[in-house]
């Protein structure tokens, strides 16, 4: 039987979140704000053969749940033949996608028919002209008909992020709950974060979860926690008087560290064990020169075990908290960036 190790809190490996490219069709200001940036070498990118094995390795390590994600994933050539591989794994119980839906319309029946499970798309506002000042992206109808197009093909349960920004989108929590409503999907609101490729984050920026809450019960009404018992999902869920769920990922305010069982794989094959790890492990190399299954696994085994991260936590303590790294910093190692980290 497959050892399942505990890191030093206690925490099992059970998610893996797989970034399959750096690459992304949109410049959001919480992610990637700057003009230019430093891309992974594609020789460097680990083929679907290579991202198959690794997880079939993490799944014999106790992995139950796949994300793939980016950049944008659905930039990467063919990636509904990676998902009908990821699928096939039996150990797998969840496989899911994050993407910014641009190209959802198109992939959307593809996807579904190779096995994806759950989507969760990025809609930070209702607004395309904010959109194009927010994002750089003129494509808000098309993200719009991507949502719509993943229902048609019959992707149940999707949930919609939207990164709640101070002076940005704060306005439209109302709005955006709405729309989750009429087209049922459920909202999920994102504090902003300070992570890698944040540029431009500041605490004056923050709309906490508490704030959040606030604002919706001036309109609603009081809004209930739902207890999720044993649940390591990263965000709160919440239920209205007239009973709408939706959900709020505090991880600047409220970090849920102590129940995070999710570890990182980079595009280029780096295990990163948290968003803020400033290190990792290279398993890309291992793989390509002949290293055995129970080799890696046992690499990942011993790097999950001695697991000490608290990423969020720590940043949330920090007195002098401002921007994670400076844009200098980012050049010099795109590791550290969140486009390349997965989100």
């Amino acid at each position: 039987m497959a050892e399942h190790p505990l890191d030093q809190l206690g925490r099992p490996l059970g998610s893996l979140r797989i970034s399959v490219t750096d690459r992304c069709n949109l410049r959001c200001r919480y992610c990637m704000p700057e003009e230019e940036y430093v891309w992974l070498p594609r020789a460097s990118i680990l083929t679907f053969e290579e991202i198959t094995r690794l997880a079939r390795i993490f799944a014999g390590l106790g992995v139950v749940k796949l994300r793939l994600t980016g950049g944008e994933p659905l930039l990467r050539h063919q990636l509904p033949l990676l998902v009908e591989r990821l699928a096939s794994l039996e150990a797998i119980r969840d496989l899911a996608l994050t993407t910014n839906g641009i190209q959802l319309g198109r992939y959307a029946g593809e996807l579904k028919a190779a096995g994806l499970g759950r989507l969760t798309v990025s809609l930070d506002t209702l607004r395309p002209d904010r959109m194009l000042a927010f994002a750089r992206s003129d494509r808000h109808g098309v993200l719009l008909d991507g949502l719509q197009e993943a229902r048609r093909v019959g992707f149940r349960g999707t949930k919609v992020n939207s990164v709640i920004v101070r002076g940005f989108n704060d306005d439209e929590l109302v709005d955006l709950l709405e729309f989750g409503r009429e087209h049922e999907h459920e909202t999920r609101f994102i504090e902003y974060m300070d992570v890698g490729g944040a540029t431009e984050w500041s605490w004056d920026r923050v709309v906490s979860r508490a704030e959040m809450l606030d604002r919706l019960e001036q309109r609603y009404g009081k809004v209930e926690p739902i207890r999720q018992p044993g649940s390591r999902a990263p965000a709160d869920r919440f239920r209205l008087p007239d009973g709408l769920v939706f959900g709020i990922i505090a991880s600047t305010t409220a970090p849920f560290c102590r129940s995070c069982d999710r570890a990182r794989l980079t595009a280029d094959g780096t295990l990163l064990l948290c968003l803020y790890a400033r290190q990792g492990l290279d398993l890309r190399d291992p793989l390509r020169q002949g290293a055995s299954d129970g080799e890696i696994a046992s690499m990942i085994a011993e790097t999950w075990r001695a697991r000490t991260d608290r990423g969020a936590e720590e940043r949330r303590q920090d007195p002098d908290r401002g921007v994670l790294y400076q844009v200098e910093s980012l050049r010099a190692d795109p590791h550290r960036e969140m486009h390349t980290r997965g989100g």
